[in-house]
């Protein structure tokens, strides 16, 4: 009788934990309002099937339990009941399959209208490039990673020259537009997660991954890597702030684009030269 209680004690909090949840509270920075939904399907299946087996758990402890010479039937099968969980188990995973794959073509269709942002994780830091006056980013290569230009971005490519370099500091995005986030990594595998914004993506290194959302209400979110990638792994964060339109034309405004940050690096270069040439 006790392990039976035990049984209905952890049905009954898991439900309760579950209704109190503050995950209902957590602000939503994002427009994914469907990914929610999706979370509550899965809850939904998932706990009506935690439930009734422990429950079916707790009858068997009671109805089964040992007495005095009662002995077990030895039953290696049975087809029927075998046919019914297949099927059942089958209905379930395929309730839950289902969403997932409309929520993923949401999740990686891209409005024409999105702006890109790249993010380069390495470790153990985060790096951004926005779009300068031309409105598209120049090309980038890994192979071009080195001190001075540490997101590889090509310096031949005239479209990069105007390209925005955030290095290991905060984000910034406006609230209302739709953004596209391009992700690479450095060395090894990351994972770009915004827990509020309910999107995270693998970064693998010699691919571009992506995904896309509109930012629904300002703050600021913390960034975190949601896969392992090294000793330094828990201290790779981050943050992204969500700014009204003014605010983030400010912000925007006191950034160094790509052409002036490598003016501020062969500056000393040229000084240095010239103190060489002179007798």
């Amino acid at each position: 009788m006790a392990i039976a209680l035990i049984l209905v004690i952890v049905v009954a909090g898991s439900i309760l934990f579950h209704v109190l949840s503050p995950w209902w509270w957590t602000p939503i920075a994002s427009n994914w309002g469907y990914i929610d939904d999706t979370l509550v399907i899965t809850f939904w299946i998932t706990g009506v099937v935690f439930t009734a087996v422990i429950l079916f758990m707790a009858y068997c402890v009671i109805r089964f339990r040992h007495k005095e010479g009662r002995k077990a039937a030895y039953e290696p099968e049975n087809n029927k009941l075998e046919w019914g969980l297949t099927i059942v188990t089958g209905i379930g995973v395929a309730a839950m399959l289902a969403p997932g794959l409309i929520i993923w073509g949401q999740f990686i269709t891209v409005p024409d209208e999105a702006t890109e942002i790249e993010v380069l994780g390495q470790q153990w830091q985060w790096n951004f490039r926005l779009p300068g006056a031309d409105g598209k980013l120049g090309k980038s290569d890994n192979r071009l990673i080195d001190f001075d230009n540490p997101l590889g971005i090509n310096p031949s490519d005239a479209s990069a020259q105007d390209d925005v370099v955030i290095e290991a500091d905060d984000l910034h995005v406006p609230i209302g537009k739709p953004i596209k986030m391009l992700l690479r990594s450095a060395d090894v595998l990351h994972d770009f997660y915004v827990p509020e914004f309910r999107a995270k993506m693998d970064m693998v290194p010699g691919m571009v991954t992506y995904f896309w959302f509109t930012p629904t209400r300002t703050g600021t979110f913390e960034i975190l890597c949601a896969e392992l990638c090294g000793t330094g792994h828990p201290h790779m964060r981050g943050f992204v702030v969500v700014d009204t339109e003014e605010d983030y034309q400010e912000w925007l405004a006191e950034q160094d684009t790509f052409e002036q940050l490598m003016a501020q690096t062969e500056a000393p270069l040229r000084l240095s030269q010239a103190e060489q040439d002179q007798p």
